[in-house]
């Protein structure tokens, strides 16, 4: 079943260009998830970026030596699956629904290949990648120390 969708209303693509909006619409496809579902796991090739529409998802890591580690919940409006647009080979966490939740993906050779042809584009659509980076990074950064100062006050002194 194909969905419509209209990419200039979704955040991430708000002041672009008419003719950007169409050029992108090209390459993003709707991707429904019942709750519960696993959109990636950590480790599967990284080929598709994902913004959500609705709904939530939450972003997983598991280190080699411990339990799993949430590290970030996607909220409407947030990207995911950023692996895919760097040219990484496999995504380094997972990606799992936590309510009925819909999204825009684009496999991330035609988001580095948009990026090749149309580089005015490219230039903004990495521009506001980046900066969902560094936003996720720092969010990621103080969870990681929170779990750790849990770790810390959990273990008796002796």
């Amino acid at each position: 079943m194909t969905q419509s969708f209209d990419l200039g209303k979704v955040p991430f693509f708000t002041g672009l260009s008419k003719q950007d909006v169409e050029l992108l619409s090209k390459k993003f496809a709707p991707v429904s998830c019942p709750c519960g579902t696993v959109i990636f796991r950590q480790g599967d090739n990284a080929n598709r970026l994902y913004i959500l529409l609705s709904g939530h998802v939450s972003i997983q890591f598991k280190p080699h030596d411990g339990e799993v580690i949430p590290v970030a919940e996607i909220s409407t409006g947030d990207v995911f699956g950023w692996s895919a647009a760097l040219g990484r080979a496999v995504y380094t966490s997972c990606a799992v629904t936590t309510s009925d939740s819909k999204a825009l993906s684009i496999r991330g050779q035609d988001l580095r290949d948009l990026c090749k042809t149309h580089p005015e584009t490219g230039v903004l659509i990495l521009e506001r990648l980046a900066a969902v980076i560094a936003e996720r990074l720092k969010n990621t950064h103080q969870k990681v120390v929170e779990l750790l100062w849990q770790g810390v006050n959990s273990h008796p002194t002796t």
